[in-house]
């Protein structure tokens, strides 16, 4: 394309479904894409000394954790992890990038025992909003119990023939499922799914999936085919006094754990900028900061899929290695994407709100805004992106005009975060870890 600066992306308003989750370690940038070799995975960093082995948890699991290269719990999962081990309730909130996933994974293995279990019979359920987290916490799963021999889990989600999950589940008869509400409740009415053992039910990004009324109906359902005595645990980086009340409405007796304000949910590490430009600018402005700025995997957002898709084929045109993902996609197609940029086989993400929650690409150190977000909430979870686990990380918003502007206060006010003007130089070790 020439000109980059004349190519504005078209304007399209589009509601999509959300979705989250990264980490860093320096690199580089422009056609420097496949064969790079990845970095070395990171550690959790929490204010406590504590090791994973004071848990107690099973053998297994700790050379699971060990292979990982985790060494030091995050604070939420030194809160979280002896009370969720024992069997009781847990409400979480959270920030984004403390490892809420591997809460729930690490405390629903250590109670599992497959050798005991009635075949057939389902221990842990867990729930998700959208597709793509689903799948990564299905990831989850088989990464920490690795070393259990007869551990089998199950990932099911809309989009892909419902004959297909059906197979799946016959044939393996896992212990573990995971899925979104509207086709694990399909199975539980064709009586495919059998709940009737279940031990753990799990809410992953809870109040999405019982903010909206039908994702709530359908979660509702699902949880009154499960018995009554079971352990029940909800997590999420966002959630309003009034959701709290709904969760624990699901529960017996939660050991809650819950930031003390909004300021406390913004991530230590993370470097936050703003750039003031108008909207015929913002192409140019990328292509120099990507050309600039050091990065392992950079994730831009932007407010549609045809922005989304725009954007991708100007990177690439450009000789960026770039990759777009989106709601049109096939899910075949976002599931492959994703897989590409995890694996490091592309260094950046062009991506609407969809990839926003929830998804944990280790590697991320550099967050994009190229449309500001709608609310501070959505902000919080697409920044939360970078600086993951503690680590460091660059957050740039593009403000172009009146209304970005205004929201770009709104997050400074609830968060107590100081969201800077751009300087012409940054430091590189002040958001690339050492």
């Amino acid at each position: 394309m020439s000109g980059v600066e004349e190519d504005q992306l078209v304007d399209y308003d589009e509601h999509e479904v959300e979705v989250e989750q990264g980490q860093a370690n320096g690199a580089n940038k422009r056609a420097r894409t496949d064969g790079v070799s990845a970095p070395k995975k990171g550690n959790y960093v929490g204010i406590h000394a504590t090791g994973f082995r004071d848990f107690l948890l099973k053998p297994e699991l700790l050379r699971a954790i060990v292979d990982c290269g985790f060494e030091h719990p995050s604070e939420v999962q030194h809160e979280c992890i002896p009370q969720a081990i024992l069997g009781t309730d847990i409400l979480c909130q959270a920030k984004s990038g403390m490892g809420k996933t591997a809460v729930f994974v690490l405390a629903c293995l250590q109670q599992l025992n497959p050798s005991s279990e009635e075949k057939g019979s389902v221990n842990t359920l867990v729930l998700c909003h959208t597709r793509e987290l689903a799948y990564q916490i299905k990831n989850e799963f088989d990464r920490f119990s690795k070393y259990f021999n007869d551990v089998k889990s199950v990932v099911v989600y809309g989009g892909v023939p419902i004959t297909e999950n059906k197979k799946e589940i016959e044939e393996k008869q896992p212990q573990v499922v995971i899925g979104t509400p509207g086709r694990v409740l399909a199975l539980v009415k064709d009586k495919t799914l059998n709940f009737e053992k279940l031990g753990h039910f799990v809410l992953d990004e809870c109040d999405k999936c019982l903010e909206k009324l039908d994702m709530r109906k359908d979660v509702q359902s699902i949880f009154v085919s499960t018995p009554k005595k079971k352990q029940v645990m909800m997590f999420s980086a966002t959630m309003t006094p009034e959701m709290r009340q709904i969760c624990k409405k699901f529960m017996n007796e939660p050991h809650e754990i819950f930031v003390d304000s909004d300021t406390k949910l913004t991530l230590h590490g993370l470097l936050q900028y703003y750039v003031k430009l108008s909207e015929a600018e913002k192409n140019r402005k990328l292509v120099d900061l990507l050309d600039a700025l050091e990065f392992n995997q950079v994730v831009i957002f932007v407010k549609s899929v045809q922005r989304a898709i725009a954007l991708d084929k100007l990177l690439t045109e450009c000789n960026f290695p770039s990759i777009a993902i989106h709601s049109a996609l096939k899910q075949e197609e976002r599931i492959e994407r994703y897989k590409q940029f995890k694996d490091f086989q592309k260094r950046i993400m062009v991506a609407t709100d969809l990839f926003g929650r929830g998804i944990d690409i280790e590697r991320v150190n550099i967050v994009i805004n190229y449309d500001i977000p709608d609310n501070s909430d959505q902000y919080l979870h697409r920044v939360g992106r970078a600086g993951r686990f503690g680590t460091k990380g660059l957050a740039i918003t593009f403000v172009g005009s009146d209304e970005d502007s205004e929201m770009l206060k709104q997050v400074q006010s609830r968060f107590e975060v100081s969201v800077g003007e751009l300087p012409d130089q940054i430091d590189v070790t002040s958001y690339i870890n050492a």
